[in-house]
């Protein structure tokens, strides 16, 4: 059990100067906000699937729903709150329309999910 092995600190110090740096670096309550929004609209199972499909590819929503096994409604659905939140971009070519990440941070913000989930073990 994690719980049990999480210690806690029986002391009743504290250090001011971590404390003013905790301060000074701290986000708005706003942009806290919307990092909570980002890791709640990435928490879903489906849109996580979707994201890591779209890593570094642009891809269409005809082959995102045959690859994932889904409608293209269903697929559709999920890219527009994924559209809403900034993570994807979309782009038409005629009756398609093309899904890619909205900017190189998703990359990375999931290139480095990856990474961690790999370094744990199972």
């Amino acid at each position: 059990d994690i719980m049990a092995e999480i210690e806690n600190c029986s002391c009743n110090m504290t250090d001011k100067k971590i404390i003013e740096s905790i301060n000074e670096s701290m986000l708005s309550a706003s942009q806290i906000d919307k990092i909570s929004t980002l890791f709640k609209v990435l928490g879903d199972p489906t849109r996580t699937k979707i994201v890591l499909a779209l890593d570094n590819r642009e891809v269409c929503v005809c082959t995102l729903a045959d690859t994932l096994g889904m409608t293209k409604s269903a697929v559709s659905h999920q890219l527009a709150i994924l559209k809403a939140n900034n993570i994807v971009k979309s782009r038409r070519d005629g009756k398609q329309v093309y899904y890619s990440f909205d900017d190189e941070h998703i990359t990375d913000i999931i290139e480095i999910a990856q990474a961690h989930i790999k370094h744990q073990h199972d």
